[in-house]
């Protein structure tokens, strides 16, 4: 069957509010793990991660960091406007360059309470580092689903990253119905966090601490590190009965020839991805390695992998080679890394061309994370979540999670 033709109504279960995590685990690495491994169902805590995890294991991470997206503006009347930042507004946009940007910044906004602004401009004042910061917001055009704004502010020298830190509020998921507060900024954010451009946390990279990776580093387990920005349409329901009416959410990748060589090393490794999110960087690798053996003369637009792709009947290549011909292609283009985006669905039916493994937490009921965890482990995923349930594990953002080692 074509996943198209999935139906989302058989991707479902029972999430009762009190499974569902609000806070986290303090300490972070004593959240509980569920172990499938051997065809065996288990459990034990992240801490002990090490001792689980076979001789030749390679873990990939992703390391985003989660910005303060939520910005709040008040009108004269009072009323309170929120403007979701979700990514830089223009093509091929390279998130490090945004941020550097100076006196404004184009974004892509989601905006509560539109209706009720009736003013060109949005005010409010911020303090920096000990300088009064006037920061502006107007829209500039209507998307289908978004708009784009425009910020804009004085003193003119300071860049918008730090406009953004001073003015948001960390963008805790929407199910968890309050304002994020000090404490919400360090653990709604990895301990391994670099590259500025989340809008959500890659969530199965929450429980690690540094007394985990000790122990890893300790039994000889590789670690990887590249980036994948998590965009709000992680948490995008599927709203159509089959899978050919959802339209996949796009995320950008910046994917570096260093990290390619390192990958390529251990390609031959047991490589298990630290997220759903590391899971589509690897898989989208894999193809567009694909896609340079069959085009050598393919452009960066027609890299990008889009939804259904993989499942179309292109020529499939070994990993070894399709990582090989991604590093020859951006080498060949004279630049150190790969800005792109992704579209990828991984749905049951899927064949890995990497991935072998998957550390993740427990996903909301028809949702397109669940569609891949079925596609790593079959049908078993309902086992496994009843399993979870049943033995009080802590479900979604904040929560527990699973390694998933598929027979």
């Amino acid at each position: 069957m074509h996943p198209r033709e999935l139906k989302i109504e058989n991707f479902t279960y029972d999430l009762p509010n009190e499974s569902i995590a609000y806070t986290p685990a303090e300490p972070r690495d004593t959240s509980k793990l569920l172990v499938y491994k051997n065809g065996k169902i288990s459990q034990d805590i992240y801490r002990n991660l090490d001792s689980q995890l076979p001789e030749d294991t390679v873990l990939v991470f992703n390391d985003t960091r989660v910005i303060k997206s939520r910005i709040f503006f008040q009108r004269p009347t009072g009323a309170v406007i929120e403007v979701f930042c979700l990514e830089p507004y223009g093509e091929n946009a390279h998130y490090e360059a945004f941020f550097q940007q100076k006196g404004s910044a184009l974004w892509t906004c989601l905006i509560g309470k539109v209706g009720k602004w009736k003013e060109k401009h949005l005010t409010k004042s911020i303090d920096i580092n000990g300088i009064s910061v006037e920061l502006s917001v107007e829209i500039v055009e209507k998307l289908s689903d978004a708009y784009v704004v425009k910020f804009s502010w004085t003193p003119e020298n300071i860049s918008f990253g730090e406009v953004i830190d001073a003015a948001g509020v960390t963008p805790l998921p929407p199910y968890i119905k309050r304002i994020a507060d000090e404490h919400d900024e360090e653990t709604y954010q990895t301990v391994y966090s670099e590259n500025e451009g989340s809008v959500a946390a890659p969530t199965a990279g929450l429980h690690f601490s540094p007394d985990i990776f000790d122990r890893l580093e300790k039994k000889g387990i590789s670690r990887l590190f590249t980036t994948l920005h998590v965009g709000a349409g992680t948490f995008m329901p599927v709203k159509s009965n089959t899978m050919d009416g959802h339209n996949m959410h796009a995320e950008v990748m910046n994917i570096s020839v260093e990290f390619l060589e390192q990958l390529l090393e251990k390609i031959n490794s047991k490589i298990i991805t630290v997220g759903t999110t590391s899971t589509r960087t690897l898989e989208s690798i894999y193809w567009m390695g694909n896609k340079i053996i069959n085009q050598p003369n393919i452009n960066h637009e027609q890299l990008k992998v889009t939804q259904w792709e993989p499942y179309e009947g292109m020529k499939r290549h070994s990993a070894e080679a399709a990582v090989s011909a991604l590093i020859e292609w951006i080498k060949q283009h004279n630049e150190t890394e790969l800005s792109i985006e992704t579209q990828i669905i991984i749905a049951p039916c899927y064949k890995f061309g990497i991935v072998k493994g998957l550390i993740t937490n427990f996903h909301q009921p028809q949702s397109t994370l669940l569609l891949l965890v079925s596609a790593l482990i079959g049908e078993r995923w309902k086992e496994i979540y009843e399993y979870a349930l049943e033995n009080d594990f802590r479900f979604l953002s904040y929560g527990d999670g699973s390694l998933l080692l598929p027979e």
